[in-house]
């Protein structure tokens, strides 16, 4: 059995209500926890940050959120930058030791995913423990449980074992302990009309192409359609089809980005 801790990160079930980020900040600023950490600044430093992320463009607009802290890797950059003044628990979490690590501000640079902040007062790089003085007690991390829609949940790899095995990779990252489910993939969207009628054409079929497979969505009482979770893989090719009407093609289209197509025109037969 495994007693390595993991956090999870249900990003569909994240409402952007910030109550992780303000628990992690009342749990550091102005506290002392010996020999794990020691009081983060006021502002500007963040053991975990809400990531708000807007995409596509007006009307057609999507917003996620998700949670970003320290991904205590198994082949942690942190440690292999300060061996002497960064170590890993028993169970997993990687620690900065206030003590060894001051005045070791290259620790900053060494983490490719940003989670390391420089304390400019204490001459000290700091990050997410884990709130392993917590553990310590008994409790769970603080972020954890502010959370109210149980998007972020802490516990073994044993015990998470099913939710880790529905996590994609995360690009970059090396051995993380830290697993996010539900991340949204890039979406094509517009919406189809009749210039003729100026009205918009309900229940068309649209058909999107790529790399040998296919996706139907349908336009709905505002003329609207979607595809939704898209890879960014090659070229999507996408027909429009409704009766009286010509077919709409288009080819080359990007899922690099988030695609709205804005207004279609379709044109009568």
């Amino acid at each position: 059995m495994s007693d390595k801790k993991v956090f999870v990160v249900d990003v569909a079930r994240c409402s952007g209500c910030f109550n992780c980020q303000l628990a992690c900040k009342d749990e550091h600023c102005g506290n002392d926890w010996p020999p794990y950490a020691k009081p983060q600044p006021d502002t500007g430093q963040f053991c975990l940050k809400l990531e708000q992320n807007e995409r596509g463009t007006i009307p057609k607009v999507r917003v996620h959120y998700i949670p970003r802290l320290c991904r205590h890797c198994d082949d942690a950059p942190c440690m292999a930058a300060a061996p002497e003044a960064v170590y890993r628990r028993p169970d997993a979490l990687v620690i900065i030791d206030p003590e060894k690590a001051a005045g070791n501000d290259k620790l900053v640079e060494s983490c490719p995913f940003g989670a390391i902040y420089w304390n400019e007062d204490l001459k000290l790089a700091q990050k997410c423990t884990g709130c392993a003085h917590l553990l310590d007690a008994g409790q769970t991390p603080r972020c954890v449980d502010a959370c109210p829609t149980d998007a972020l949940i802490f516990g073994t790899e044993d015990e998470l074992r099913e939710l880790i095995a529905q996590a994609k990779p995360e690009a970059g990252a090396r051995g993380s302990h830290v697993y996010y489910l539900n991340v949204p993939g890039r979406f094509i969207a517009g919406t189809v009309y009749d210039p003729i009628e100026k009205e918009v054409v309900i229940g068309a079929v649209c058909r999107l192409k790529a790399a040998g497979k296919e996706w139907t969505a349908t336009s709905d009482e505002y003329g609207d359609f979607w595809f939704t979770d898209l890879e960014e893989q090659g070229d999507y090719e996408l027909a429009i089809e409704s009766p009286g009407f010509h077919t709409k093609s288009f080819s080359k289209l990007s899922a690099k980005d988030d695609l709205n197509l804005g207004d279609i025109p379709l044109a009568r037969k």
